[in-house]
């Protein structure tokens, strides 16, 4: 399966999900926001949601600042 993250295309060889996505990309432990294909995800649809041939995603990361 391949998506796009970022403008970055990601290979998966076999299903994946957003909690797997945010794991490969070592985000597990990163305030971030997630729009899949044009559409912001809301953290609590991450669990269930799973990733499609050709998504496309584009995560943030929150940074604080004053």
């Amino acid at each position: 399966m391949e998506i796009t993250v970022n403008g970055d295309i990601l290979h998966f060889d076999t299903p994946a999900n957003i909690p797997q996505l945010i794991t490969r990309l070592e985000l597990s432990n990163v305030k971030i926001a997630i729009e899949l294909n044009k559409q912001i995800l809301p953290r609590s649809e991450y669990a269930q949601k799973s990733l499609q041939e050709g998504d496309i995603l584009e995560i943030v990361q929150a940074i604080g600042g004053g």
